[in-house]
């Protein structure tokens, strides 16, 4: 397993860029955590799943999830939780980390 760290940056490139330097091309994201400052997340439309809905957050929050990498390529206050596919993220305050299996 590799773990990936991010602070201070565009969550999804550094990822990405710390992925390509490592050599990995494919791989599961078995667990992404930590807290960003801004965000942009997708869902589906309920009348047409090949539509994207892209909402933009301008607010911290924790996150977790998991993904996967493809060809190199990367998916609140008040007690809610917004699900998606994870676009974009700035990290600033606190840090994001990656626990990346390579695929073979």
């Amino acid at each position: 397993m590799i773990t990936l760290t991010v602070r201070d940056d565009e969550l999804m490139s550094s990822l990405a860029e710390q992925a390509q330097a490592r050599g990995i091309r494919n791989g599961a994201i078995v667990s992404l955590i930590g807290a960003v400052d801004t965000f942009a997340v997708s869902t589906m439309a309920a009348d047409d799943a090949t539509a994207d809905t892209v909402t933009e957050y301008s607010q911290p929050a924790e996150m977790s999830g998991t993904g996967e990498i493809v060809d190199g390529f990367m998916a609140i206050e008040g007690d809610q939780a917004v699900l998606g596919h994870l676009h974009l993220a700035h990290v600033g305050t606190h840090f994001a980390r990656a626990y990346v299996v390579p695929a073979s």
